[in-house]
């Protein structure tokens, strides 16, 4: 429990920056999975063996929640779920940087929500340049269905920075993650079973799914539930725009993708965007 207890206390900076390592490690891991399991299949087994992990090592007690926080938390759950089936059957169907990048735009939008300040603007801007640059577009053009699902899974996205920061200031993060879960796997295990993919499931998975479980939702929601908590939302969204270029360096060392001096540049986009976000926001963001 002082491990869980060090993960939801990380200041909100590096625990982004580490949530979206976690993310990145795990994606690696799906691909392993996605020929046997397919993208519902798989996404069944992450959040399904999230949420086994997450009660066993917070163990909420569901009888003293309040009726305002079943409220949140349900809500919380089915976004959290949404969003991460729907991105894993856009990217059968896409690239992982190109359905990481079009999944954004949920994020990035939100990002833009309410803003009044032209800085902030300015860092919206430089990281959607960034983003355009990475996205790998070519000539044969791509999946209009696997894109109208990145693009899907992006509204559920903004939803879930919507629905998290509101939860993170009515209940312990802890337990918010691990109730959360629990409604995210009753909506994503479905999937799973309607497409077929549970039924390649054998035994041997379950290391690999544990894996994909710990590095995709367990940890990186962890930490994000409690970087919500510090962070307003319109931040907490610019400094996730360094998923597209986490994909792409995921790229680089999983599938030996290289970058061009063009798709460089645009990482360092990305990056000053996000930490210009960060260490230029004003004190009523703080």
């Amino acid at each position: 429990m002082s491990t869980n207890n060090k993960l939801i206390n990380i200041p909100p900076l590096p625990a982004v920056l580490l949530s979206i390592v976690s993310v990145q490690g795990g994606a690696a891991i799906a691909k392993g999975l996605f020929p046997a399991l397919g993208a519902t299949g798989t996404a069944s087994v992450r959040i399904g063996l999230s949420a086994i992990i997450l009660l066993g090592a917070y163990r909420p007690n569901l009888k003293l929640l309040t009726a305002k926080q079943w409220k949140a938390v349900i809500p919380y759950g089915i976004s959290l779920g949404l969003m991460n089936v729907i991105f894993y059957m856009a990217i059968e169907r896409i690239p992982l940087g190109l359905g990481v990048t079009l999944e954004f735009i949920g994020p990035l939008l939100l990002a833009v929500r309410g803003s009044k300040r032209v800085l902030d603007f300015f860092w919206v801007l430089l990281a959607a340049i960034g983003i355009a640059f990475i996205a790998p577009w070519n000539e044969k053009g791509i999946d209009l269905i696997g894109a109208s699902l990145a693009l899907l899974a992006g509204g559920f996205w903004a939803g879930y920075i919507i629905l998290g920061g509101r939860i993170a200031k009515i209940m312990d993060g802890e337990q918010a993650v691990a109730v959360g879960m629990i409604f995210a796997a009753i909506v994503v295990v479905p999937f799973g079973f309607v497409g077929g993919g549970l039924g390649n499931f054998i035994p041997i998975m379950i290391l690999s799914g544990s894996a994909l479980a710990l590095l995709s939702s367990a940890i990186p929601f962890t930490l994000e539930i409690g970087a919500l908590k510090k962070l307003p939302a319109r931040t907490f969204s610019i400094l996730m725009s360094l998923e597209p270029a986490a994909a792409a360096l995921c790229g680089i060392v999983f599938l030996s993708e290289h970058l061009t001096l063009l798709q460089w540049l645009a990482v360092s986009f990305v990056v000053m965007a996000s930490l210009g976000a960060t260490l230029t926001k004003g004190k009523k963001n703080l």
